[in-house]
């Protein structure tokens, strides 16, 4: 009765083909099957094991007047998917139907979860039960830099104050995840706590945020405005190699945070592992982070939504398991110097 794996992530958009054409020209999805019904238009993306679902229409109307362009379902592959209705059940949850009949666990803010039938293969998973899939055409072979994203390495969760623990323990109860880690992250006048739930194999792992009640605001309080509640900050697509990734991703019109100068001084004496690497790193704006298994490297992007909603992560594991909590400063850091560009050339 737990979950195993997440089957898809279904974004909601008011602008599909833009959003499509993003994520197919920018970051190498590849279309793989199409749905058009009464009320709403849906693509299936693909890259590595990740399966993105794109959807717009009337539909989606009431979720994008009120967030905005978001993550608006989570759907979890399921061991036992009548188990786990039962356990979400007991934990509190609102559970409905979708149109086809497959049950509808809510989450966190306006995120629901879509429950599937977990076959156990990956390879084997099936389109969305009860609507009618048209497959892509097959393609030629893909070329090196639309495999570069191997799958979806976590999920990062913007709670309001005071939720997080609930919020985790809900995940646990209805869903069979595990507590990983649990941390505070101080930056200046702001700070924000962090705990992580996963399933056991690691396929599903969630980086759950909330604002610290008594500091002052942040980016996590902006995000909560923009967004209108709780909702999911980020993905983090895990990559073979970053370096490459950002180079072809940036080519193709991807927009990443940058990052100060000064904290490559300062990397090839943290990390001394990695100064043969700083250069490139540097010229990529990569950060670096490591953990007793290993060190990571990742990058953030700038949103492309208009509402700045939701924006990814890139993320290179050389045996790490953490989630770079040394360099949340950097990214806190990053994104108010985007936040105040922004406003300096705001009219």
């Amino acid at each position: 009765m737990t979950a195993q794996r997440i089957d898809y992530v279904e974004l909601y958009t008011e602008n599909r083909k833009p959003t499509i054409e993003y994520f197919v020209s920018s970051f190498g999805f590849t279309e793989a099957a199409d749905c058009v019904d009464d009320d709403r238009h849906s693509t299936m993306l693909c890259h590595g094991d990740m399966r993105l679902m794109v959807t717009s229409g009337a539909a989606t109307a009431e979720y994008l007047e009120e967030h905005g362009d978001g993550i608006a379902d989570i759907a979890f592959g399921c061991d036992d998917v009548a188990a786990t209705v039962a356990a979400a059940r007991t934990a509190g949850a609102r559970i409905t139907r979708a149109p086809d009949g497959a049950p509808v666990i809510s989450g966190f803010g306006a995120v629901r979860h879509t429950l599937v039938r977990d076959l156990g293969d990956s390879a084997g998973r099936r389109w969305p039960p009860g609507r009618a899939w048209i497959p892509a055409p097959a393609t030629d072979p893909l070329p090196a830099w639309k495999r570069s994203i191997q799958s979806l390495d976590h999920v990062a969760v913007c709670l309001e104050k005071g939720t997080l623990e609930d919020c985790v323990r809900f995940y646990c109860e209805a869903f069979g995840l595990s507590w990983y880690s649990s941390e505070q992250i101080t930056v200046g006048n702001q700070a924000m706590h962090s705990t992580v739930v996963r399933s056991a194999d690691d396929l599903i792992t969630f980086t759950i945020l909330e604002p610290d009640p008594v500091k002052g605001s942040g980016q996590l309080d902006g995000f909560l405005e923009r967004n209108r509640g709780a909702g999911v900050q980020h993905l983090a697509f895990l990559v073979e190699d970053i370096v490459l990734a950002v180079r072809e991703f940036q080519d193709r019109g991807v927009e990443f945070l940058q990052t100060p100068g000064t904290y490559y001084d300062m990397l090839a004496d943290r990390m001394v592992e990695l100064r043969e690497q700083t250069a490139e790193l540097r010229s990529t704006n990569v950060l670096a982070d490591r953990d007793e298994w290993g060190y990571l490297l990742q990058l953030f992007s700038r949103s492309p939504h208009e509402r700045n909603t939701l924006f990814y992560e890139l993320i290179q594991r050389q045996g790490a398991q953490g989630f770079g909590t040394a360099n949340i400063k950097a990214l806190y850091e990053a994104v108010d110097r985007d936040r105040v560009a922004g406003e300096s050339v705001s009219p």
